[in-house]
């Protein structure tokens, strides 16, 4: 009997540490693992949204080698844009690329050599040629400094705060630097102009004939996108960008990725290239990016959070013979999450612009709005809409203005001052109006005691 007993509460209390157990590593496996990826910096956004997927040290200056010329070539389609350039137009090479670095990336572009602004965008995005980035910097702004001034004004105005460039290049100087995050923001603005994502998605193209040079083969330094120098990293679902190394820099890259609905901007900084047994040599840049969108695409899914029909609060109405009035998202959300988290688990953070609100007010007012979140990561943020017409009340209205007339500074001041000079006048005619009143009664007491002494 009491083994049988011993075992029931045994096994109740086995019950018992599983079931309370079992919230805990729930939670645990809600979100994917860490990817710890190996560099400097890292950046993982989530190119439909705009969401950070994966950061490390986002925010860091470092020197970013020629993923300057993500902005070199930003600037270039502006101007063809704005009609300054046009892809078609011929410029010629100035005796200004013969103060190149002889060590940096080239093209073989001599001076004197004519070419299209189209083929030095090949050049510069595809072989990351530093004098197309000369060429194209003068045929913008006339001279290389004004051109760089444009860059930094630019990266400004996107929203840049961690970078500053001295040359279009992307050439060593201890003055030249960004950030991972500031480098998504000049790739993302880069990348609503199709030509650049057409021309940096090459992997391998053939220029024709100049004037000085016969046809040039063309072969990206981008390994995901191109097998002509190593075949281990090529990636079917990337998509452009940029490469860029220098001593200092380390090894960089930015890069895109789509699968499906998917859609991913990377940015890796300040990568290693490690030597391996068996002669292997691993390039971290490209490795790791690699590594990266798989550990997205594996652990990351888009869910429908919040759908525009839903009603998510009655709101407080002042004013009105109606004291409430219900809200509605804006829109249906949709965003990316962890396979592990469902909408459910998502916290819902609602803010109004006041509380009460004021009527009069119509359906389609924008009163607040809700902001969705999991363990401190927020994933997004709709305006809540007013999903009827609530009339105001006039006499509710007048008392309500009556009220803001007298809580005015000046309404307030002027009211002091006439209860001042109230009181003043109060004061006046208790005090000089009894000794008038006295002094004068005192006077006819006196004459008609002398009148009626008369008589007698």
């Amino acid at each position: 009997m009491k083994a049988t007993r011993f075992f029931s509460v045994f096994f109740l209390m086995a019950l018992v540490v599983n079931l309370l157990a079992f919230p805990v590593s729930a939670a645990e496996t809600s979100l994917p693992a860490d990817p710890d990826i190996q560099a400097k910096a890292a950046l993982l956004v989530d190119a439909n949204t705009g969401n950070i997927v994966y950061a490390k040290n986002e925010h860091q200056e470092l020197y970013p080698a020629s993923l300057t010329k993500i902005m070199t070539a930003l600037l270039v389609l502006e101007a063809v844009d704005s009609g300054k350039l046009s892809l078609d137009q011929q410029l010629t090479a100035s005796d200004s690329i013969t103060e190149l670095d002889a060590d940096g990336s080239s093209a073989g572009i001599k001076v004197g050599e004519v070419m299209t602004v189209e083929q030095l965008l090949y050049c510069m995005l595809v072989v990351s040629a530093n004098e197309a980035c000369v060429i194209l910097a003068e045929a913008v702004s006339g001279d290389v400094d004004t051109f760089v001034d444009t860059m930094n004004a630019k990266a400004q105005a996107l929203g840049c705060e961690n970078t500053h460039f001295v040359n279009p290049t992307g050439l060593h100087d201890s003055q030249h630097y960004t950030s991972a995050w500031d480098l998504y923001l000049i790739t993302q603005e880069a990348m609503k102009h199709e030509d650049f994502m057409r021309i940096c998605d090459t992997g391998d193209i053939t220029l024709p004939a100049t004037n000085l040079s016969e046809a040039r083969s063309l072969h990206s330094t981008n390994y995901l996108i191109s097998v002509w120098r190593s075949r281990g990293y090529y990636n079917t679902d990337a998509h452009g960008v940029k490469t860029g190394s220098t001593d200092a820099a380390g090894h960089c890259l930015v890069s895109s990725a789509s699968k499906g609905s998917l859609s991913f901007i990377s940015v890796m900084l300040g990568c290693e290239q490690l030597h391996l047994e068996g002669n292997e040599i691993r390039t971290m840049s490209f490795y790791e990016t690699n590594r990266l969108f798989d550990w997205a695409f594996n652990n990351f899914a888009y869910q429908t959070v919040l759908t525009s029909d839903e009603i998510l609060k009655e709101v407080a109405v002042s004013l009105s013979k109606i004291d409430h009035v219900t809200v509605h998202p804006a829109e249906d959300v949709e965003v990316l999450l962890p396979k592990g988290l469902a909408a459910e688990d998502l916290e819902r953070t609602i803010t109004l612009k006041s509380d009460p609100v004021e009527a009069p007010i119509s359906a389609g007012d924008v009163l607040g709005t809700v902001t969705l979140s999991y363990d401190g990561t927020d994933y997004a943020t709709v305006d809540l809409l007013a999903l009827n017409d609530v009339e105001a009340s006039r006499i509710l209205t007048f008392w309500r203005d009556v009220k803001a007339f007298f809580s005015q500074t000046a309404v307030k001041v002027v009211g002091i001052i006439l209860l001042a000079a109230v009181v003043a006048l109060l004061v006046w005619k208790l005090v000089f109006g009894r000794r008038r009143y006295r002094y004068g009664r005192s006077v006819n007491f006196r004459s008609r005691r002398g009148y009626r002494g008369r008589r007698r």
